[in-house]
């Protein structure tokens, strides 16, 4: 069996996604809409169909060689570890040594990947690293999912899968209704499951039904449908924040990752099978495509660089890039520039970390093929 292991067209979804949340944290002042949120549930779909993917044909190999599938969950584990854990530790190892004030207080937290459990006890964010949850909801993911797919047999994929979309579903159903915070309903590894699940469902039907229904799940009426679903339930959901003053309700805590992530199948089965126009054009760009290579990068340091800018006095690594203010006081108060500069500084970042950690460490999983 031929494994295909690159889509194109997926560095510049990764892209979308990130370049979403960039802009949900950077114009959180004036930005009404949930973008991050969006952008987060596209990197989980994402995930779950890559993941999912990679772990099917793994267990069909192991089969097909008569392989012990310990074997893949070994490789899976070393693989994984080796593309996140580097310059998340490096990370976290700097924060802490120029006195970041919630990665001093929350080390056992990061070291451990356990912040989104963090945000969920202690009911408030972390500041500067705010974003680590969804690495955490990530790494939580992996250490549960292999398993299932390497040691279920095929025929149960589809039904565990469903299983799992069912019953995120319904415990964020429970945690609205017993009223629980709102936080705990977003940040919990179980409650993103339907994302992963129905990224999964994308991977099952590329593996073992593509030439019919994955292929007619790329037709472009299926994205029209669900872009056009997920605008829809936006906009009304906004009309009944406005009415009813109050932020966080039903329908963005219980349904709106569903949509979010119905939509992202549609968006991402179409980027696999191959966008044509205007869409093949902007995913296939060079520079769009880098961005998408460097998206962790991009995703992992845009909080700090942010942050960084914004509080001057513990900030001395940055400090310089604070006497633009006072060179060009006018255009620091326009947002566009400040998203561009933002994004300048974010991306050079994430370049010097691809090209001198990232991309060096990732060289390393050729020596461990499933």
């Amino acid at each position: 069996m031929k494994q295909e292991t690159y889509f194109s067209q997926l560095d510049g979804i990764r892209f979308i996604a990130v370049g979403l949340v960039l802009l949900d944290h950077w114009l959180a002042e004036s930005n009404v809409y949930p973008l991050g949120t969006l952008g987060v549930t596209m990197f989980f779909v994402l995930s779950g169909f890559l993941i999912t993917r990679i772990l099917i044909q793994s267990k069909l190999k192991d089969d097909k060689i008569v392989r012990s599938h310990w074997f893949s969950v070994k490789q899976f584990i070393i693989r994984r570890s080796i593309r996140i854990f580097p310059i998340y530790f490096l990370a976290i190892f700097v924060l802490y040594l120029l006195d970041v004030l919630p990665v001093r207080e929350t080390i056992l937290w990061c070291l451990t990947y356990t912040t989104n459990l963090y945000i969920a006890i202690k009911q408030h964010w972390m500041g500067t690293i705010d974003h680590l949850w969804s690495l955490a909801v990530e790494e939580q993911y992996y250490l549960v999912f292999p398993y299932l797919i390497l040691f279920l047999p095929t025929n149960s994929y589809k039904r565990t899968l469903i299983s799992m979309i069912i019953l995120s579903v319904l415990l964020r159903l429970f945690l609205f209704f017993n009223g629980s915070p709102w936080m705990v309903q977003y940040v919990l590894m179980p409650t993103c499951l339907d994302s992963f699940g129905i990224g999964g469902l994308l991977a099952y039907f590329f593996s073992f039904q593509k030439e019919t229904f994955f292929k007619e799940l790329t037709t472009i009426k299926y994205l029209i449908a669900s872009f056009s679903m997920l605008i829809i339930f936006l906009f009304f959901s906004r009309q009944y924040q406005i009415t009813s003053n109050q932020v966080h309700h039903f329908g963005n805590l219980v349904i709106e990752r569903l949509i979010g992530s119905i939509f992202c199948f549609f968006l991402i089965a179409k980027a696999v099978n191959g966008y044509e126009g205007i869409m093949k054009w902007f995913l296939e760009n060079p520079l769009v495509s880098y961005f998408g290579r460097i998206s962790y990068g991009l995703y992992l340091y845009h909080n700090f660089v942010f942050n960084f800018f914004h509080t001057p006095q513990t900030s001395f690594v940055l400090r310089g890039l604070h006497k633009i203010q006072r060179i060009l006081p006018s255009m620091t108060q326009n947002s566009i520039f400040e998203l561009l500069y933002y994004f300048g500084i974010t991306v050079f970042i994430a370049t010097i970390s691809w090209y001198l950690i990232e991309k060096p460490v990732n060289n390393l999983k050729k020596y461990f093929t499933y």
